[in-house]
């Protein structure tokens, strides 16, 4: 199941033009997300994007292989 966010575009007179992209709720509380947290993107090709976390916080879970 995929997320629709849409992109939203800031125009200022003074200074560049910036794209926000809202992270929804449900997958940034999946991933716990924390607040100022810094995510890099990647462009894979012009059709996808992928967000990387060069941080990630241990898991709370030990899964077993």
């Amino acid at each position: 199941m995929g997320y629709p966010t849409k992109v939203q575009l800031i125009s200022r007179k003074k200074s560049a033009d910036q794209y926000y992209i809202n992270f929804p709720t449900a997958l940034a509380e999946a991933m716990e997300l924390e607040k100022g947290e810094i995510i890099e993107w990647i462009i894979a090709d012009k059709a996808n994007i992928i967000a990387h976390r060069p941080h990630v916080p241990p898991s709370p879970v030990t899964i077993q292989k």
